[in-house]
């Protein structure tokens, strides 16, 4: 294991909110330039893929059982008929959601609660290591970066889901700690494939839920006390603006009535202007026929 992958190692198996500071500080403290700069570029895992990084590192016994029995299984998947397919699938699927508990429960330990999506895509991932030994490889790295998936049969872009892809078959260095055994792993070596249930694994799972829904309905009566609020505001400001629509008809009839008075001064003032024009031209031929007269009394 090359220095860079030595110190990716132990980057991807610290807490997720503190990996950009790490980094930044092992970089800083590295002497070597070229090295500072590759470590620098090391990109800070999802809680998805932080998640199976912990489990990983704190349950590699188990891991390492249950992915060589799925390398047997996708061997053996070839012969089998279409209810044994259906059933191996079905065990798969239980397989993965105790992994997926268990990852739950680890994160729980380490201060983080993850939520049913990133729970969901955790087993996407598991389930995607079962199917495909290049996400399987992925996986073992504790290198991964986000979340993926895989039905074995597409390629898996090893480069975008995982820190350092030309280092695939450097696993990660397991870490002790406690040890959740929702997955027995001589029981999972079995072809049987059956689970060990953990109580206390589904009890973490359950609070974790409960919390979570908690959560969800918190959100949900503040939602809706807010929207009731801006329905409330919204009904003020309607009756509010009624009132105004109300008053503006009120005084356009007014406006209106004065109008029409307007209209009837004026027509009479144009009556009256007529009647004084007529007037005006009388008296100016009557003064143009007395200038006259007296001009000729003149003469």
């Amino acid at each position: 294991m090359d220095e860079l992958t030595q110190v990716a190692d132990r980057l991807y198996a610290g807490p997720a909110d503190a990996f950009t500071a790490a980094r930044d500080a092992a970089a800083k403290e590295c002497g070597d330039k070229a090295l500072a700069a590759r470590i620098k570029k090391l990109k800070k895992p999802s809680v998805s893929a932080w998640a199976v990084n912990l489990l990983v590192r704190r349950e590699s016994g188990q891991i390492d059982s249950v992915l060589e029995l799925a390398e047997s299984l996708r061997q053996a998947a070839e012969a089998l008929d279409g209810d044994e397919l259906r059933s191996l699938t079905r065990q798969r699927r239980q397989l993965t959601t105790a992994l997926a508990s268990t990852a739950r429960s680890l994160a729980h330990e380490a201060g983080v609660r993850l939520t049913g999506p990133v729970v969901e895509q955790v087993e996407g991932m598991l389930n995607a290591a079962m199917l495909d030994p290049v996400a399987a490889r992925a996986v073992r790295t504790g290198r991964v970066l986000t979340g993926f998936t895989s039905t074995g049969v597409s390629e898996l872009d090893v480069e975008s889901v995982v820190a350092l892809p030309d280092e695939l078959d450097v696993q990660a260095t397991p870490v002790d700690g406690p040890v959740d055994r929702s997955v027995d792993a001589e029981v999972a070596a079995k072809p049987g494939l059956h689970v060990v249930p953990d109580d206390g694994a589904r009890r973490s799972a359950a609070e974790d839920a409960l919390e979570e829904a908690t959560d969800q309905v918190a959100e949900a009566e503040q939602e809706l006390a807010e929207v009731e609020q801006s329905v409330e505001e919204l009904n003020a400001r309607r009756l509010q603006l009624q009132g105004e629509a109300d008053e503006l008809r009120r005084r356009l009839a007014a406006i209106e009535d004065d109008v029409d008075q307007v209209d009837d001064e004026l027509e009479e003032a144009g009556e009256a202007r007529d009647d004084a024009r007529a007037v005006l031209e009388e008296a100016e031929r009557t003064r143009a026929a007395a200038e006259k007269a007296l001009a000729q009394l003149k003469d």
